[in-house]
């Protein structure tokens, strides 16, 4: 005789690597999911241990994803810096210019990061490939800066000489003012362009829209926060930076960078 009854258990066991294997789903919603799968698995600490012998739990799917990808961007990350720092050095020749450049990468994350927060946008690849963008984005407006500040130098160092016997801190504070003043078009149009471009993924609501917000966002608060330290701090650092070279050593560092 035989009894029918209703159990608990798996709906499906499939095999893998010739072993038995039952799958748990789960969806994550409101909340990032590397720190939702920490949170689970430090519960089911206790209970892995009272699992029979043959049995273990193993985390896959999108977190397995998620995990290859950070390994990936803990090399690219570094490496973009890394190259962004080696095309500016060629382009300047001096590593002095170069790290004034590279540092409006900073006051670009913090942008970046604020816009994410208030969209309440989790960190993911897709925030993470977007910083990146942002890198070159900012690194470009500084390098146009620092071109048309160095050009007015050129001016200078032609109308008056180089020594300090002919150079005063007015002509420099005039110099720098004029290159980063009267030249103030072709910057606002850079960044008006990148912006023009981004803005509309933001009201988006199409196919792919929800893969493009992660990584517009970054690149439109980080273009803000760089392009005001790019306009505002960037002429004030090379103009002390002239006026300690004068000081100390007589004369100024010009270069020539081509356009």
């Amino acid at each position: 005789m035989t009894s029918i009854r209703y159990t608990e258990g798996p709906p499906m066991i499939n095999s893998e690597n010739a072993q038995l294997r039952g799958a748990v789903l789960f969806n994550v919603r409101g909340r990032d999911l590397g720190s939702t799968v920490d949170d689970a698995m430090q519960k089911l600490q206790s209970l892995e241990k009272q699992l029979p012998q043959g049995y273990y739990l193993e985390w896959s799917g999108q977190y397995e994803n998620l995990i290859s990808s950070q390994r990936t961007l803990k090399l690219i990350l570094p490496l973009v810096l890394i190259v962004i720092f080696g095309a500016l050095y060629f382009a300047f020749h001096s590593v002095r210019e170069a790290f004034m450049s590279l540092i409006t990468i900073p006051f670009a994350l913090i942008g970046g990061a604020y816009l994410v927060y208030f969209y309440g946008v989790n960190l993911s690849v897709a925030v993470a490939v977007g910083f990146i963008a942002l890198f070159g984005l900012a690194v470009e407006t500084g390098v146009i800066m620092v071109i048309y500040l160095n050009d007015a130098m050129l001016k200078l160092v032609a109308l008056k000489g180089n020594s300090a016997e002919t150079i005063t801190q007015e002509d420099l504070q005039e110099a720098v003012f004029h290159g980063a003043a009267k030249r103030l078009r072709p910057k606002l149009m850079t960044v008006s362009v990148s912006l023009f471009g981004l803005v509309p993924v933001l009201w988006a609501s199409g196919t792919g829209s929800d893969v493009m917000l992660p990584i517009v966002l970054p690149m439109i608060g980080g273009v803000f926060t760089s392009a005001t330290h790019i306009l505002l701090v960037t002429p004030l650092i090379f103009l002390y930076t002239k006026e300690y070279e004068l000081r100390k050593f007589g004369k100024i560092d010009v270069l020539e960078v081509s356009h």
